[in-house]
């Protein structure tokens, strides 16, 4: 079967994308390689996406599923190797299976660089966070550290200092390396300490985080710092290395599109937090999935298909 569309991912970028498609009367297919629902399913709770007060990130993620397999979505679990261009069609090649689309929208999405410690993973979401716009919030007038010294580690310590009762910044660098700007900034904010050239080697804590060990990164010596709640902000990973064939990339891995989600191959669209933007966030990524799948169907309807 030739579908009209594609999909490669299932987070809020991808299944927005897929209603949109679905209710246009596009025949649509969704990929996934892990679980549907992308990333959000791991966030403990959500309470800045319109609609709802409160709710997990897994709950929302089963109503985004729902509705796209009401409109008779398909979706299959295969871990996508790559996309072919064929005359009129994408040859969407996985390890078990090989699809056929009109059109694709790759919303592989990112994934926050991590520690890589051990811990983390059983500490994420207790007292160990990746994202302050999203979690922040819940740490008001409360001591809290950011660790990371690029422009999103600045950032997200600024907006924590609006709130919470001190921020201590981490740097494993004896310097910021994001913009003066931030840097000076943060230099003028009382409540905001940074601590420079040290890096974080191990995280304590049972049920949750209780402090962390730093490594003098000039003389080795570690010393304990006690925290409750740490914010990682080391940068984000995108999932685009099976796309470098086909879409532009950038420095970073982020594929490059315009501003109504178009890749620089016609009949490809990029929606969500594996393109390259500024503000990745669950409600973002669903504006970007309608957007793309309301170019995909533009471009259909143009060939008449």
């Amino acid at each position: 079967m030739v579908y009209d569309i594609v999909i490669i991912g299932s987070g809020p970028a991808g299944l927005t994308a897929a209603i949109y498609a679905s209710r246009a009367q596009k025949s649509v297919l969704v990929i996934e390689k892990e679980a549907f629902g992308g990333m959000i399913t791991h966030s403990p709770k959500v309470e800045n996406y319109p609609g709802f007060n409160s709710i997990s990130g897994l709950e929302l993620a089963d109503k985004f599923v729902a509705q796209a397999m009401d409109l008779n979505v398909s979706f299959e679990f295969e871990n996508v190797l790559e996309i072919i261009k064929d005359e009129d069609t994408f040859k969407v090649k996985c390890e078990g299976h090989l699809y056929e689309g009109k059109s694709v929208i790759i919303a592989t999405g990112s994934k926050h660089r991590e520690l890589k410690l051990e811990k983390e993973k059983e500490l994420t979401g207790h007292g160990i966070s990746y994202c302050a716009v999203c979690d922040g919030p819940f740490y008001a007038n409360k001591d809290v550290a950011i660790i990371g010294g690029g422009n999103s580690a600045m950032q997200e310590a600024i907006l924590l200092s609006s709130y919470c009762k001190s921020v201590t910044m981490i740097q494993n660098l004896p310097c910021f390396t994001g913009e003066k700007a931030l840097a000076d900034k943060i230099a003028k904010t009382d409540n905001i300490k940074v601590i420079f050239n040290k890096l974080v080697v191990a995280l304590n804590g049972d049920q949750s985080l209780e402090s962390i060990i730093l490594k003098d990164q000039t003389t080795g010596l570690l010393d304990q710092f006690n925290i409750e709640s740490v914010f990682v902000a080391i940068g984000q990973e995108p999932n685009n290395s099976m796309f470098k064939n086909l879409c532009s990339l950038d420095e970073q891995g982020f594929i490059v599109t315009d501003d109504m989600c178009c890749a620089n191959v016609e009949g490809v669209y990029v929606a969500g937090d594996c393109r390259q933007k500024r503000i990745r966030q669950i409600v973002t990524a669903s504006s970007d999935g309608s957007i793309a799948a309301l170019q995909a169907i533009k471009y259909l309807d143009s060939k008449g298909q």
